[in-house]
């Protein structure tokens, strides 16, 4: 579980993000703290200062439902963002233990995205790695390929920079996700690597995961850069997989007969034409030809 000095770091967080005016109170003249006080956020929440200083110094292990309500709404936290406090919150015993064996994907999942040939489509784990994708998914990016993380790639791989046309916006919705999606499992050893992974050897990265964001949007807008098409403007819907806890299916569209839409089948033709000479693979990932699920996704770095 979560240790009780992340929930505490997490309301600190919180609390430093807020200003007075933010909750309806008087900026004042002089604050020797940024955001506000912890009396301010006890009052807010309609609890005790001393027993607030306990939650954010970790020496209160059993906040009930009803205080951590009180604080979500003091700290105006989303509906995602609540979730997650709960999450932080509850006790070691209540924190589901994923298993360790390796993530796979059913063959029906496989065969279907199989079929798409104008529709990017990939199913990715809990660690955000690819563990099956299409042709066309790769054709958009490679690092979109089965083994892959994107996560890591975002942060980590130049060409992202390019790829994603709107990069800083959408790493910050990376991070916010993989903490919504990973709840109060923060001692989970596979993802202290990737973010231990991530956090020496990005700064934006570390920014983000300081900020304490969580947000789980699972559709919206993908703003792309596409070397041989050009820019792409393409909706993607994230759609948890039933009997398969922490595998997301990503798919990118976009409207029928909009200029996106003319590019992804003109990608497609590229991408199947014989001797064609799209984006190579990413370093040490093999360019498939059909759907390829990762070899042993629990081998894969995540």
């Amino acid at each position: 579980m979560a240790t009780r000095s992340t929930l505490g770091e997490y309301l600190r967080v919180r609390r430093e993000r807020l200003r007075p005016g933010d909750v309806g109170l008087p900026e004042g003249a002089r604050r020797r703290v940024p955001g506000l006080r912890r009396e301010e956020v006890a009052m807010l929440a309609g609890i005790s200062v001393e027993y607030y200083l306990r939650l954010e110094q970790g020496r209160d292990r059993h906040p009930s439902g009803q205080v951590l309500e009180s604080i979500a709404r003091a700290l105006r936290l989303d509906a995602d963002s609540e979730t997650y406090l709960r999450e932080l919150a509850r006790p070691a015993h209540a924190v589901p233990r994923r298993p360790s064996r390796p993530e796979r994907v059913g063959a029906g999942v496989q065969s279907l995205i199989g079929g798409w040939t104008t529709t990017p489509a990939l199913v990715h784990g809990r660690y955000m790695t690819t563990l099956a994708a299409n042709p066309m998914a790769v054709a958009l990016s490679p690092f979109f390929a089965p083994g892959v993380n994107t996560l890591r790639a975002a942060f980590l791989e130049p060409e992202m920079r390019e790829f994603y046309r709107d990069w800083d916006e959408t790493t910050a919705k990376a991070v916010a996700y993989l903490r919504s999606v990973i709840g109060g499992a923060l001692d989970d050893p596979r993802l202290a690597e990737l973010v231990g992974e991530l956090s020496l050897r990005s700064e934006r990265f570390r920014t983000l995961w300081a900020r304490q964001d969580v947000r789980q949007k699972t559709s919206g807008v993908a703003h792309l850069l596409h070397p041989q098409v050009g820019s792409l403007d393409l909706r993607y819907e994230k759609l948890a997989l039933p009997g398969a806890p922490g595998q997301m299916l990503v798919t990118y569209h976009a409207e029928r007969g909009s200029p996106s839409h003319e590019k992804l089948e003109l990608l497609a033709h590229l991408a199947t034409r014989p001797g064609r000479s799209g984006p190579r693979p990413a370093k040490g990932v093999q360019e498939p030809d059909a759907v390829r699920p990762a070899r042993d996704p629990g081998d894969l770095r995540s």
